[in-house]
């Protein structure tokens, strides 16, 4: 569980860039706060497991509250990282990888953002 902000620094030919990695337990929200507050981009890292996946997105979950704080504190990029697909059922199912990206989407285009232009990533690991 990451508590602190952590930073690393890079540059390329056109821009100088900074990974906050913000800590995403509920009970480290302020942290998150501060690192998201700082923040150009931010990739929402949602969890593909069934039942983890719909505990996030649900009514409460830490899902909806962590895109809605990103768009409040003024992230209007957003990159979503479906995480965890080797814990699909079959592994990497792309049937589940779009129901999660659908149901993302409609959330966050209520929020504010425009899901057209969110990129979707699955990963795992």
């Amino acid at each position: 569980i990451t508590i602190d902000i952590a930073l690393w620094k890079f540059e390329t030919a056109s821009y100088y860039v900074t990974i906050i990695d913000a800590p995403g337990h509920s009970d480290f929200i302020k942290n998150m706060i501060t690192g998201t507050s700082q923040a150009d981009c931010a990739v929402l890292i949602v969890a593909a497991g069934t039942g983890e996946f719909e505990a996030g997105i649900s009514k409460n979950g830490q899902t909806r509250e962590h895109a809605l704080l990103a768009f409040t504190l003024g992230v209007k990029q957003l990159i979503v990282g479906v995480n965890k697909m080797d814990s699909t059922e079959p592994p990497y199912s792309e049937p589940r990888f779009e129901e999660i990206k659908k149901e993302v989407s409609s959330y966050i285009k209520k929020i504010g953002y425009n899901p057209a232009a969110v990129a979707f990533v699955p990963i795992s690991g």
